[in-house]
């Protein structure tokens, strides 16, 4: 299973929402340019995270702002609105097994619990994170280089 950068690219957006917030006009070309990406995923992604809740987007003057305190946001929630949009399975099952094989009859019996339980497992580890955790060890290393070579990270 590979998860799809949106993830990360969503973590460095809210990052840099929360960063940039007192100096500068939030936009997705600004984002666009900070992430290193095509301003239309950018765009995409918010729209994501706005449908989830987490950012609101206001034309002209406005830019985009957090809805939640960065410390209010874990990655689950993260996941659930870039990769999944849902709390949908982790795991889809194959559509059809043969009811006349033995093995077809009995994998779901098998398999579910299992891949249930990874589900959980893996939720869990999520929710125990939270993008402000991120915020702060990306603060901290923009300030020791800021501190080595003495310029301004804006």
């Amino acid at each position: 299973m590979q998860i799809s950068t949106k993830f990360t690219t969503a973590v460095h957006v809210l990052i840099a929402i929360e960063y940039f917030r007192d100096d500068e006009k939030i936009t997705s070309d600004m984002l666009a340019g900070t992430v290193g990406s095509n301003p239309v995923i950018i765009r995409n992604i918010m729209s994501q995270l706005k449908e989830a809740g987490l950012i609101e987007v206001r034309r002209g003057p406005g830019g985009i702002t957090l809805l939640k305190p960065l410390e209010a946001i874990t990655f689950l929630d993260l996941y659930r609105a870039v990769e999944t949009g849902s709390s949908a399975p982790l795991f889809h099952f194959h559509e059809h097994p043969n009811p006349a094989c033995p093995v077809g009859r009995a994998i779901h019996g098998s398999l579910d619990a299992t891949l249930d339980a990874i589900q959980a497992s893996f939720e869990a580890e999520l929710k125990r994170h939270t993008v402000a955790d991120i915020y702060e060890k990306a603060v901290a290393t923009i300030a020791k280089e800021d501190g080595a070579s003495g310029t301004s990270p804006v």
